[in-house]
């Protein structure tokens, strides 16, 4: 199984710290955010990974190599310019193969295991197109994004159903490859992809309760910094 970490965004709201440093390579506790996701992967043995980036590229490239002090095989994905989440993966299509395959975004710290998620990788149904991991709601997003019923994501927003309470999604998920086969090549979002999947009940989910931070801001960065000297 071959996984994909997200690397490519500008983060803006990051700035002044991604002005001269890509947002993956900010740094908990003097490891860089993208290395904890290469070690969490190889744990489970998915070594095969595909990392693409825009902004600063050269210097993931140059911390990362090619994976092997780290036990994996990393292939980069370049993007002339960030071509969001479903752009990202499609440019990335001909790398990652024909098997469902995993995707983390690159900005993200978490305890969560992927070991459940490489399970229900290799279950996605033929009628399934993702699994997604959802936590709960964050101050930055009190309202959620998604619910999950029956291991079934549903979108709040056009569900006829009711469906509380909503969840976040984490960035953390599984794809079977022909969600994107079809899609045309350039810049492209991932939600409204997944709104029309789960409309049509293809996308699992699972809920973790576990450790989980986006790192969107350098106040977020220091907090949870802060947090990991304590411990």
């Amino acid at each position: 199984m071959k996984a994909m970490i997200l690397a490519a965004g500008r983060g803006e709201r990051m700035r002044p710290l991604t002005d001269t440093m890509p947002k993956p390579l900010l740094q908990i506790a003097g490891k860089s955010l993208i290395e904890y996701h290469i070690e969490a992967l190889v744990k489970i043995g998915v070594n095969e990974l595909v990392i693409n980036h825009a902004w600063l590229g050269e210097k993931i490239e140059a911390k990362l190599g090619n994976g092997d002090r780290y036990d994996a095989k990393i292939q980069y994905s370049r993007e002339g310019q960030a071509l969001e989440t479903a752009g990202g993966i499609k440019n990335a299509l001909f790398l990652l193969g024909s098997d469902p395959f995993i995707v983390i975004n690159g900005d993200i710290f978490t305890d969560y295991s992927f070991e459940q998620l490489k399970t229900s990788a290799e279950n996605l149904s033929t009628l399934e197109m993702a699994h997604l991991v959802l936590v709960n709601n964050p101050e930055h997003n009190p309202q959620g994004d998604f619910c999950c019923q029956n291991n079934k994501v549903i979108d709040p927003l056009s569900s006829n159903e009711s469906c509380q309470p909503a969840y976040t999604f984490s960035g953390i998920a599984c794809y079977a490859p022909e969600f994107f086969s079809t899609l045309h090549e350039g810049k492209q979002a991932l939600a409204p992809m997944l709104r029309s999947a789960m409309s049509k009940q293809q996308v699992s989910g699972e809920i973790y309760e576990g450790n989980w931070w986006d790192i969107g801001t350098p106040e977020r960065l220091q907090e949870l910094n802060e947090c990991s000297e304590r411990v």
